[in-house]
Parts: structure tokens; sequence; C-alpha cells
């Protein structure tokens, strides 16, 4: 066997996926006559472009066609030497013609479907591979309609990717993180493959080399035209979706509009309607270079991204406030708490929207399905009662309904006929009752149902965005006194939410099954400073009760504390009241609102500050709805103004912290 031979054989063994693309083209090759003329493959780099064109070459080779075969990236700016090096395509009958890196030629495009390919001998075949789909007056020309085959490259299934991994002998241990880094790109999963066959030791966790990353940013990604277009790619590796407002934000120096523009161009970016998302291996090597590059600046860049979605949270309108916590979350997925949490899968990935009428039977249906009967009752009744405490799910790509939630408000004093239907709510209010009792004017939230049929009571996306409402209406709500979480696994749920969720003991029972129930006293601990536990790495949740307190968290309680300024009951509860600033308070409430004013003016004793006090007054202490509204009373540019504003948080976190070492300035 030649050395050819053993090449094409090796290649067809290594080979994965992909089955319906050859399948078209060998029909065109056996001349087919309703088979395509020309096959036009595209999909951002390492996503297998190549891979699959040699695969098409070897099946055109085997069927004893003329081949040519172009790189796109040497072909010359003169369309005639193009022509001239594809000769054989328009004078001998079979040849198949195979130009890879098209984007490298994408200018020839026009002239390749009006001029060019029309001319092609008898039985020719043309295949083009490049990272961006053909212009759009080609695919909608009626003409070439029967003749053009378009395919987008998806990455590989789990079961492809992890074939693959099995294919190259990673030990069974390594496959799990080789699959969370890759994200199903060959490219990405073939040189995980390499590094970790070789480079890990039995106890060693597996993370990709320097010398991966690197190939992968140059084959996923490209050359960077600038420094700020890396740091544009590096809040898009890092925030879970990213927008031209979030650029804004985060990158105030830079020109947002411009960068956004290019990120949306990138082969590898998604366009959703939240904004941006990229390939899941594009946004892994991304994030996994600047960690291993920049550490800092990595940190850095998370914490400013942590907290603009906490401002958000405060700030933002009630329809943009959904789904931000989840932003948070994915920002720090690596946690233990939130591993054993959430799941950002794009697997199962749904939207949800209100419970219409129209819904109603599905719903009862799933519950009768999941929970029996005697659920389905209890649905029935709550979505009479409180119709607008539902979610309903469905698959974004088929529209289907596959889940629905309710996450109950509920006034103090208990409505009798509540306790009496409901025996899950009346356990939360006897809770209640038994701890710290809710005062009238207060009320109590109960995630009360949680159905997905598919994946009942497990970690899944139904779950993380139900998460995510229920936290920002807690953090948005005012006099909420409790919330709660109801999951019938109650012993499995008790080890997944330990820290963040107290069981109550409680077991009610519905029908032939039991629940378990979970709160949290929202007058104990601010949801802010809730959040703030998720998102710690290195230290342990808030407490509610007086302790010494880090630097990390003492800066995070000096923001709460300015963030509830205008919110008596809120404040009275922040963190900084527990720190040694306020330990010898008399008044603690009123005595920390002086100290906290009189920092911030003396801000402006120092020339650097006088900006930053004047973004802090009018941030937090001038009644400003929103910090849009603050950088318009100050006459200054939105970017502007954050970026005066990070700079007397800093220096106000400075001074205080001194005072917290060294106790408060006499006065």
């Amino acid at each position: 066997m030649s050395v050819g031979e053993r090449l094409i054989r090796t290649r067809e063994r290594a080979f994965i996926g992909r089955e319906r693309q050859l399948g078209t083209f060998e029909a065109a090759l056996a001349g087919d006559p309703q088979a395509p003329f020309t096959f036009y493959v595209y999909g951002p780099g390492g996503i297998g472009k190549s891979t699959l064109l040699r695969r098409m070459a070897d099946r055109a080779r085997a069927a004893g066609r003329p081949l040519v075969e172009l790189d796109g990236r040497f072909v010359e700016r003169d369309p005639a030497d193009f022509e001239r090096a594809a000769d054989a395509f328009v004078s001998v009958p079979g040849t198949v013609l195979l130009v890879d890196s098209f984007e490298h030629c994408q200018w020839l495009e026009s002239r390749l479907w009006h001029h060019f390919l029309p001319r092609a001998a008898d039985d020719a075949l043309v295949v083009l591979a490049g990272r961006h789909a053909p212009q759009p007056q080609w695919t909608a020309d009626p003409a070439w309609s029967p003749l053009l085959h378009v395919t987008e490259l998806e990455p590989f299934s789990e079961d492809q990717a992890l074939s693959l991994l099995v294919a190259a002998r990673i030990r069974p241990e390594l496959r799990d993180p080789v699959l969370r880094f890759a994200g199903g790109n060959p490219l990405a999963l073939s040189l995980a493959a390499a590094s970790g066959s070789t480079g890990c030791a039995q106890e060693d966790i597996w993370a990709p080399s320097a010398d991966v990353l690197r190939t992968l940013l140059a084959g996923l990604i490209g050359e960077v035209p600038t420094a700020a277009h890396r740091r544009a790619l590096e809040v898009a590796a890092q925030a879970r979706s990213t927008s031209e407002e979030l650029l804004t934000t985060v990158l105030p120096e830079e020109d947002a509009h411009r960068l956004f523009s290019w990120l949306r161009d990138l082969p590898f970016m998604e366009s959703t309607h939240r904004g941006l998302h990229p390939h899941d291996a594009a946004r892994e090597t991304l994030a996994a270079d600047l960690r291993w590059r920049a550490p800092n600046a990595f940190e850095a860049m998370r914490r400013r991204l942590a907290d603009e979605y906490l401002r958000l949270l405060r700030e933002a309108p009630d329809e943009q406030v959904w789904t931000v916590t989840d932003e948070l979350f994915h920002l720090f997925r690596e946690g233990k708490t939130l591993a054993r949490l959430r799941t950002w899968s794009r697997e199962d990935e749904v939207h949800d929207r209100p419970l219409h009428p129209d819904d109603l039977d599905a719903v009862l249906r799933m519950a009768e399905e999941t929970e029996g009967p005697a659920s389905a009752e209890l649905v029935r009744y709550w979505a009479r009662r409180q119709p607008q405490a539902f979610s309903v799910y469905r698959l974004v790509n088929t529209g289907r309904i596959v889940a629905f939630t309710a996450r109950l408000a509920l006034s103090a004093p208990a409505d009798p006929e509540d306790l009496a239907t409901d025996p899950v709510v009346a356990a939360a209010w006897q809770h209640t009752e038994a701890t710290a009792p809710v005062s009238p004017g207060e009320h109590i939230g109960v995630s009360r149902f949680s159905v997905y049929p598919e994946r009942y009571q497990v970690p899944s996306r139904v779950i993380d965005l139900s998460s995510s409402r229920a936290q920002a209406e807690s953090a948005r709500a005012r006099g909420r006194a409790y919330g709660f979480a109801v999951y019938r696994d109650a012993e499995t749920w008790a080890e997944r939410v330990k820290g963040t969720l107290a069981d109550t003991g409680a077991r009610p029972r519905v029908g032939a099954y039991t629940y378990g129930l979970f709160s949290v006293d929202w007058r104990r601990i601010p949801v802010e400073a809730w959040l703030q536990s998720f998102i710690s790495t290195t230290e342990e949740p808030v407490s509610p009760g007086p302790s010494p307190i880090s630097r990390s968290l003492f800066d995070r309680a000096v923001r709460e504390a300015l963030a509830h300024w205008r919110d008596a009951g809120a404040f009275a509860a922040c963190a900084l009241l527990r720190s040694r600033l306020a330990a010898d308070f008399g008044d603690p409430v009123a005595e920390l609102r002086a100290l906290l004013r009189r920092s911030v003016d003396d801000l402006a004793q120092d020339p650097r500050g006088v900006r930053a006090r004047e973004a802090l007054a009018a941030g937090y202490f001038s009644g400003a709805p929103t910090q849009e509204a603050a950088a318009r009373r100050l006459g200054l540019p939105y970017g502007t103004y954050r970026r005066h504003l990070r700079q007397g948080l800093d220096l106000l976190c400075e001074d205080l912290w001194q005072q917290e070492l060294d106790g408060p300035r006499a006065r």
C-alpha cells in the first residue's frame, strides 16, 4: 500500500460525523441528476471545513475524478490568476474543484457565480469552504436554487465529541474537562486530546497548555486588529451575552459601536435577542488564554462585569432584570455552589413566557404526569388565583412547550383558603410563625412549582431561569420577608442548596408525594449580599451575624450600603453595619449614614477626587432614579460618568477601610 493510500485509510478511520454532507456529495459524484453542482460549506475556524474537504477529495479520487485543489490564502488578487489555476474545471469533463479558506478570496464570489462557474465542463463539481456565508443574492437566485447546496457546519454533538476522545485514548477522568473546554469544536477537541493524552499525570486536573491555547487562538479567531478589539473579545469570552451597552459600560474609553460591529461579524459569534454569544470553543479558549496570560486582568474584568450586573439588578427597568442573575452567575460558573445548582447547557435552551389561557391544558397535563392529580388540582387553583405567577417554557428551536414554573407572592396575614387548600403553602406560613412572623404589609415569595417532565427536578435551564426571575423579584420587591423553594427530592436538594437556603425541616405531603421546603429570611440578609456569597471564589458566604470582615467583602458592603441609601429598611440590614467601623455607634443606622456622607464629601479635598465626589453624590444621594439620569444631571457622557463613579468608589472604599482598621476619625 502506498503512503497516499495509507493516509487515506487513516483519515477515513479517524473521520467523525458529517454523513449528510458526504452523502450528498457522493450522490453528485455518482451522476445523480437531482444532486447539486456547487457545494458551499462555511463555519468558524476549527469547525472541520478543511477536514471535510480532504474527505471529499479522497472520495473524488476514489471515483476517478480529476481534481483541482486551491487554498484561498494563496490566491492572487487578479481574477485571471484564479481562472488559470482552475482551468481544468472549464476544460476537462468531470473535474472537481475544491477551494479551501475561501474567506481569503471572498472578493471573487460575485465573479464566480456570474461568470466563471456557468462555464464549467460537463459533469464538473465545485466545493467552496470558508468562514463566511455566501452572498444572499446568490442563495436567493432562483436559477441557482437547484444547483447550490449551502451547509453551515455545526459543532460535534456530545456523542461525536466523546467518540473522538475515545479514539484518541483520552483517559475517562479527563474526558469531561476536555469536553467542557472544547465545546464540540473539532480543532479544539483534537488539540486538547493530543495534549491530554501525553501531558497529564493520573492525579492532574486537565487544563489546556499555552501551546494549545496559542494554536487555538490562531485557528479559531485569527488576527485581532488592536488591543481594544482584544479587550472586546475578552468581555465576550466572560459575559454570557454581550450587547453594545455592556461594552460601553465596561470599556468606557473605547468606541463600543465599532467594537460591537466587529464582534458581530466574527464567524464564531451567534447573534440572539440578548446579544452576542461566541461558540463554546472560542469562548473557553479566550477565557483560558486571558486567565493564563494575565490573571489579574481576568479577575478585574470579571469583577467589572459583576458590578455592572448588580447595578442593573438595582436600577434597570423591570423588563431588563429577569435574567441579570443568570448573567452574573455565568461569570462564576466554576464555583462549587453554582456547579451544584445550575447548568449552562445550550442543548435544552428555552425561553419563558407568561401563562396564556390556551397553555393551561398542557400545564395541567405536565403537572399530572410528574406530580399526580392532586398536584394538578393545586396548579389549577393557583392559576386561577395568581395567573401572573406562572411562566411557560418553550424550546427555542421548535417552540414546543416543555415546562412551567410558578412563583407565588403571598401577603400577610395568610389567606385561610390558601392554608386549607395547599399543604406546601400552609407549611411555609407555619415556618414563618415559628421563626420570625411576617408583619402586615410584608409578604413571602414561594417558588411553588417547577415542572419539566423530561428533566424533572434536576438542574436544568428551566430551573436556572426560574431561579433568576425569583432572585430578581426578591431584589426589586418591597416588603418581601421570606423566600421559599420547594423540591420533591428533599435530601438531594438539601445538599445542593447547602449554604444558600435553609432546610426548614417541613415535609408537606400532596397526593402520593412528599416535598421539602427551603427558605431564606430576606430581612436578615439583603438579596445583593446573598448573591455576593455565590460569586465569591475564596470566601465564606456573607453571614447575618457580627464578625470580622475581609477587604473584598468590606468593599462590597460599602457598595451595598450606597445602593440601598434611599431604602431605609434595606439600609438598616446592610452588611456594613456589622463591620468594626460601626461597632461603637450608639445609633448605628443614623451614624453610618452621616459617616458615609462625610467620607464622600471629604474626597473633594483632593483635586483627584472632585469629580469622583460629584459622581457619587449624584448617583446615590441626589435622588436620581438611575445612573444614566445622574450622568445627565452632571452634564456628562455616560461612559465618562461611570469612570468617575468607579474612581470615587475605589477612593471611598480605601478611605473607609483605613477607618475600619484604625477606627473612625474624630470630628
